[in-house]
């Protein structure tokens, strides 16, 4: 099986620190449940040092490209942790292109990696990725239960979706805005791979590892999103 987890910055770095304890819970599990068969690959992302970053960049001058270029460097440091998390089951080099996702994801190790170029989110790398592999199932990991008719952290009326299509999606999320370091759930290009390489993926609460174990063997957890 070929899989992709995207594993929510906002998970690993919050309140001005990195929960290493969570990661090394995650590299747990991870190298527990991989067997070597198949291309698996963890894409990382920035979290709230990544937007401590690119708030100081804008603040000294910096243009939209350069604050994602600063946010990239910092979801690569993540990256470059989780993969020393995850010690001989990882490949301890972090791609920085496709092509490099290519050569790293072929010898039976997880790759982990961060962001790849300005103007994308780690969801976006996360579905590049996954259409490389040909990836039976991305996982998206997030810090609510999946996704909501609503942001569920300010509107206590939300509801979670069982399920969602893309287009759907593209819908909800059409008007807010994407701008360095704030990509809501997914951004346009990431909703564009999806749909031309047809992979469906799921959303769920990243802080329940009992339930990103079921979704990777398979069972059904969190908002499915279908393309």
């Amino acid at each position: 099986m070929n899989l992709v987890l995207k594993l929510s910055g906002h998970l690993i770095s919050s309140n001005g620190r990195i929960d290493y304890q969570l990661m090394a819970e995650y590299a747990k599990l991870l190298a527990k449940l991989y067997e070597g068969k198949g291309k698996w690959i963890v894409v990382v992302g920035g979290g709230e040092i990544a937007r401590r970053y690119v708030d100081t960049a804008r603040a000294l001058g910096a243009d939209e490209v350069m604050c994602d270029e600063v946010a990239i460097l910092v979801t690569r440091a993540n990256a470059r942790l989780m993969a020393a998390c995850l010690g001989d089951v990882a490949q301890q080099r972090i791609p920085a292109s496709t092509e490099e996702l290519r050569e790293l994801a072929v010898d039976g190790k997880i790759v982990v990696m961060g962001g790849l170029q300005p103007g994308q989110s780690t969801v976006a790398v996360a579905a590049l990725a996954a259409s490389v592999i040909r990836a039976e199932r991305l996982i998206v990991t997030t810090d609510v239960g999946g996704i909501y008719t609503s942001d569920p952290k300010v509107d206590p009326s939300a509801k979670p979706l069982p399920q969602v299509s893309l287009s759907q999606l593209s819908k909800m999320v059409a008007e807010l805005p994407q701008t360095a370091g704030k990509y809501p759930l997914i951004d346009n290009l990431a909703i564009s791979i999806l749909q031309r390489s047809r992979i469906t993926c799921v959303y769920l609460n990243g802080r329940k590892l009992d339930d990103v174990k079921k979704a990777i063997m398979g069972e059904r957890v969190g908002t499915l999103v279908i393309p």
